[in-house]
């Protein structure tokens, strides 16, 4: 077999002597200067940022300087985990995340991108690094961790919005157990002994109303990404060339990821759709060369090697990894004695021109032509325009394949029916336009009920353009839409925080008949009143709320969960077949820990959810002995729509919000747009900043705040008015 090697160097962090410099020259300097005066930025009550530019690409400078106002150690973070330079910062445990990055694309590799991009998408890169390099030299007192300067072709890298994205699929245990050194042949996947841990679900809810639906005659949109809080600041970006996008922006992109313009809106929501394959190859040596079967032909190995440097205290060493590829794509890890290559979509320079050509659309027409770019990969979108449009795409990024092989684990790489044929367009994608019940919702769950009965046809499509299951959440938002009528967007937010908790109405009645089943010990009586009592809706001062959480908690840590099964189909599972003593035995569990954590299970479900934010660090840290909040809000586990993830902190016993509902905005399309949002927390990183958490308070009272789109409304608001530098 083929030695994976590594190889060591070390020298101090001092010495090197970095390439980048923070300190512009005169000539680029008085650049910047000439640029800084076509941008205005007019912050609001609230600190949103309103940024007006000549151009586009001065848009784009304003924008960026704002975002690193708000929030730069975020943009710095995200770019340096996306150009696989984390173990720089981190430490050496974080190399395997730089490697993947650099499986999918190296530095050269980004830098020819941006040369060979149409001059529109370079204009904007240019202004991507300008702004915030402007930001760095008029800002001599911000220390970045790493990255003193920007460069135009690092967007390439980080083209999509996405929590994550598509990248973030490849799990880094395989590539660790492959690339490290040892014999290929010998890595094994690698296991853990972490405590088990049930992450709050990711991903949003999207809704679409029709005018038939609403007291206006207009039709609405509910954009609602539940995405780790902090991840998104909002924004508003103006051009004098079409542009007027408002909404939600992933820090360190130059377009609005989640939004609206006066025209349409667009949400996006995580899809399952099967847009990622895996393929073993048949590896053997010729000639002293790696070759890889396809067909009747052996093809050579790409090998070629990539030098990570990684911070070991105050040193920086530094590995050197070979990398391995087919036409496939990289090699990520092994199954029993085969390689397997990943494949994505990575098409960067066409990804940034979707994202950001969607900000300036102007009806469904010319947004379902920006979709047949499909880049979009890792995302559903829910729309609505002001032509009355509603309209929903599952995916976009779908590989064409052979409908007899079952992509759905890996496939033979050297079976040539086994490669993509391209892609399908967006006539072929499951879509929806316009349904007669009036509504259309996504919430991460299977577009086979996105309109009721309107809904498309699972027989109509291959299967891997939807695998996605049904979820709660789903569920949830069909029973309320069925009912919906005479909406405004006060009666749509009512809509998007009902307090339901649909898993609840199921395996709480199991519950409490396994009680009357069993020997009906008294030490849990009183719980089961409690809980029989019940109307399975949360609030701060439910003692259900609290116990029920804690139960079903349980019922996703227990041993009886079905291997692979969902959230729902667990729940369902217990519901259907879960024996009286195993649900008696998971609720003893929980009011056990109950008791333990905090002197006893009758604790009011607000003295434990909690929001708290104390610092601006990207790794939140939580102290029950500090200011805290009380949060009457569930997790989208249960069925929440608006889903509030909290869990334990290291040394806490209160559970603190960590993502969920972060920017939410409820839109109305008509004669001109109306809105309204929330943000969770507040706009600035900086505790020092009256925004850092001015919207703690209305977020947890489901206090929206009026949107200021148009501009005499933005200067009704502004609060402060000033030029980049200024």
């Amino acid at each position: 077999m083929f030695r994976v090697w590594a190889v060591v160097s070390v020298f101090l962090l001092a010495s090197c002597a970095t390439l980048e410099t923070r300190t512009a020259d005169p000539t680029e300097m008085a650049r910047l200067e000439a640029q800084a005066q076509n941008v205005e930025i007019i912050r609001d009550d609230y600190g949103v940022p309103h940024i007006y530019g000549k151009t586009d690409a001065d848009a784009v400078f304003g924008l960026l300087y704002a975002q690193a106002e708000d929030d730069f150690p975020r943009i710095e973070r995200n770019y340096v985990w996306a150009m696989g330079r984390l173990a720089e910062i981190e430490g050496e445990e974080a190399i395997y995340s730089d490697l993947r990055a650099r499986l999918y694309m190296t530095m050269d590799e980004a830098k020819a991108a941006y040369e060979n991009a149409p001059a529109d998408v370079k204009a904007l890169c240019d202004a991507f690094a300008d702004g915030l390099n402007y930001y760095l030299a008029t800002h001599p007192e911000v220390e970045p961790e790493l990255l003193t300067r920007f460069e135009p072709w690092m967007p390439m890298f980080f083209s999509e919005g996405s929590i994550g994205g598509d990248i973030e699929q490849i799990p880094l245990a395989g590539i660790k157990a492959f690339y490290q050194d040892k014999e290929p042949g010998d890595a094994l996947l690698l296991t853990s002994n972490a405590p088990f841990e049930d992450p709050e679900p990711a991903g949003s809810n999207g809704i679409a109303v029709s005018g038939d639906l609403t007291r206006s005659g207009n039709p609405m949109l509910l954009i609602n990404p539940h995405t780790s809080f902090y991840f998104r600041g909002e924004v508003h970006v103006v051009s004098e060339e079409g542009l007027n996008a408002y909404g939600a922006v992933t820090w360190g992109q130059f377009f609005v990821y989640q939004g609206f313009s006066e025209k349409n809106g667009w949400m996006h929501t995580s899809t399952y759709v099967d847009f990622i394959d895996k393929f073993r190859e048949d590896i053997s040596e010729q000639a002293g060369k790696m070759v890889y079967r396809y067909g009747d032909e052996m093809r050579p190995v790409q090998v070629s090697e990539v030098t990570l440097d990684y911070k070991d205290g105050k040193r920086l060493k530094s590995r050197t990894f070979p990398m391995y590829h087919t036409h496939h794509g990289p090699v990520t890890h092994m199954e029993g004695d085969k390689w397997v290559a990943t494949k994505i979509n990575w098409d960067p320079v066409n990804a940034l021109k979707q994202s950001f050509l969607r900000t300036k659309t102007n009806g469904h027409a010319e947004f379902n032509e920006m979709m047949d770019i499909r880049t979009n990969s890792s995302n559903n979108t829910v729309y609505a325009d002001a032509q009355g449009n509603i309209a929903y795409y599952h995916g976009n990024f779908i590989p064409k394949r052979d409908p007899m092989i079952d992509y759905s684990g890996t496939v033979n790489g050297w079976d040539t029916r086994t490669d993509w044929d391209g892609t399908h367009p967006v006539e072929e994608a499951i879509t929806l336009l316009n349904p007669p019940n009036g509504w259309i919702q996504n919430a991460n769950s299977t577009p086979f009920t996105a309109a009721g009965d309107n809904s498309p046809k699972r027989e109509d499509y291959p299967a891997y353009m939807a695998p996605d299951k049904e979820n709660f959440r789903a569920v949830h938002a069909i029973r309320l839409l069925d009912e919906a009528d005479d909406l405004t967007l006060n009666g749509l937010i009512d809509l998007a925080y009902d307090p339901a908790l649909p898993a609840f109405e199921f395996i709480i009645p199991s519950l409490v008949d396994s009680y009357e089943l069993t020997n009906k010990d008294p030490s849990y009586a009183e719980a089961i009143a409690v809980l029989d009592g019940w109307d399975h809706t949360v609030s701060a001062d439910s003692v259900a709320m609290s116990l029920a959480h804690f139960y079903g908690m349980e019922m996703l840590q227990s041993d009886a969960r079905p291997k692979g099964a969902s959230r729902m189909e667990t729940y369902m599972h217990f519901f259907e077949r879960g024996t009286p003593q195993e649900q008696m035995a998971l609720l003893d569990k929980a009011m056990g820990k109950m008791t333990a954590d905090y002197g006893t299970w009758k604790t009011p479900w607000g003295e434990i959810n909690r929001f708290q934010r104390l610092s601006g660090d990207i790794d939140l840290e939580f102290d029950d002995a500090q200011k805290s909040y009380p949060v009457p809000l569930a997790s989208g586990r249960w069925g929440a729509l608006a889903a509030y993830g909290a869990s334990q902190g290291e040394n806490t016993k209160k559970i603190y919000g960590y993502r969920g509902n972060s920017f939410v905005a409820v839109v109305e399309f008509g004669e001109k747009v109306q809105a309204k949002s929330l943000l969770a927390g507040g706009q600035s990183n900086d505790p020092d900043s009256p925004h850092f958490d001015d919207q703690i308070e209305p977020y947890i009272n489901v206090e929206f705040k009026d949107v200021p789109y148009y501009r005499d409304d933005v200067e009704a608001r502004a609060v402060r008015t000033y030029r980049p530098g200024e």
